[in-house]
């Protein structure tokens, strides 16, 4: 069943964007006038999400103004670390608020227009734990491969290096949230080397490769570019 809850990885620090968005957590950086965040909602909304959490840590104040004006007051909830708890605990926090078994989780500072309903399928056929959506990039050095059998069967990840061709980790997932709450994880820990990068072993993670437009602004070049491609 397709997911209808998302939660949207918001607290970001934006370290490498102080320049040229000072004072704002990376997601709400503004393009052609409005939050890039609110691209990346408006994509999911036509895709049937019809319910958000927002992880939010760092300036989290920064958000309520703004997502008044987006949503309805029952589209969304707001989860707020008191400390920042790493990827992985802000969404092991975020999943209190989600009532359905499996629920779509993605970073705020991405945008990856791909097909909800087919990753969903493969998912739910595979009865997987966490199920990734996977960009077949072309000489890249910024990001790290994931590694998969044919059927998606994930078998690996590989540090980030100059590769010629591979997929990605387009920073979206599917995730049953028991599987993943149920795990004895610590406090503070990282969602992809502390889960997902251990947990692979047990071959219950998948990936569903698409060529979708994907854009991730945590750099300056690429904050420029979604300017030009987003409107």
């Amino acid at each position: 069943m397709r997911p209808t809850e998302a939660i949207i990885l918001a607290g970001g620090l934006g370290t490498r964007l102080r320049d040229a968005v000072p004072e704002l957590p990376k997601c709400m950086a503004p393009v052609n006038g409005q939050p890039f965040i609110a691209f990346v909602i408006r994509n999911f909304k036509q895709q049937g999400i019809s319910h958000f959490v927002f992880a939010l840590g760092y300036k989290s104040d920064a958000f309520p103004d703004f997502l008044s004006g987006e949503l309805q007051a029952s589209e969304y909830t707001l989860s707020v670390e008191p400390e920042p708890l790493g990827t992985g605990g802000a969404i092991r926090l975020a999943c209190a608020h989600t009532k359905t078994e499996n629920v779509l989780v993605t970073n705020g500072d991405t945008l990856f227009r791909f097909d909800v309903s087919a990753m969903s399928t493969l998912h739910d056929q595979q009865k997987a734990s966490c199920t990734l959506a996977l960009k077949k990039m072309q000489h890249f050095d910024r990001y790290g491969v994931v590694e998969k059998e044919e059927a998606g069967l994930v078998t690996g990840f590989k540090e980030k290096q100059y590769y010629e061709s591979g997929y990605i980790n387009g920073g979206v997932y599917i995730l049953n949230t028991a599987a993943f709450t149920e795990k004895s994880l610590p406090e503070k820990f990282s969602f992809e080397k502390d889960y997902l990068e251990k947990f692979y072993p047990e071959k219950n993670f998948y990936g569903h490769a698409e060529d979708g437009y994907f854009i991730d602004i945590g750099i300056p070049e690429d904050y420029a570019r979604a300017q030009k491609e987003l409107n």
